[in-house]
């Protein structure tokens, strides 16, 4: 795999966010970072219908394979299950606003600040909210196989690669750079 195999564990963590319930294939995933690529790819690996992704940078848009990528949008559509990979601390009203009756948002971004949410429309949809990190070997063992029978490829995401002397300048790039899906560094 090459430096796509930097990937796995991140990819083992998509895994787990995304058979957190397995009775629904996550419908919406917002954000289309590194960790948002990687849920949907595994949804459609796992044979779930391409699910909508949400992406508010332009420069993030690109790079669907195989499920459609927009902006975040108006309209009444409504989804059981949302996946949130944005990390953004306002999701959780956001998603909620989208939600079916009964739905569930899962939260897999990563959250700078404290998040919190109205308890009203939530609770108006009995919604159920959880919390997806990290990954264990079962979760690593279902990207595995994914991978080795070809459902899941995991190319086309480390999109920069610097050698070990360049940390400095790598690190700025991987975390101001919206291009910058996985900076991998070469030792």
């Amino acid at each position: 795999l090459g430096h796509d195999a930097t990937l796995l564990a991140l990819a083992a963590t998509a895994y787990r966010a995304v058979t957190r319930n397995a009775s629904i294939a996550p419908q919406l995933i917002v954000g289309h970072g590194i960790l948002g690529r990687l849920i949907a790819r595994i949804v459609i690996a796992r044979g779930g219908p391409a699910p909508l992704v949400w992406e508010q940078s332009p420069a993030r848009r690109d790079g669907a394979a195989g499920y459609a990528v927009t902006e975040p949008d108006d309209n009444n559509a409504s989804f059981a299950s949302i996946i949130d990979a944005s990390g953004d601390p306002e999701i959780i009203d956001k998603a909620v606003a989208r939600l079916s009756p009964r739905g569930e948002v899962i939260l897999a971004g990563f959250y700078k600040e404290s998040l919190s949410f109205r308890f009203a429309p939530a609770f108006m949809k009995e919604a159920s909210i959880r919390i997806s990190t990290e990954f264990d070997a079962a979760d690593m063992a279902g990207v595995l196989s994914l991978v080795e029978g070809g459902a899941l490829s995991l190319s086309g995401l480390v999109t920069h690669v610097k050698p070990v002397a360049q940390a400095g300048q790598a690190y700025e790039q991987a975390f101001d750079d919206p291009s910058c899906l996985k900076m991998v560094l070469d030792w």
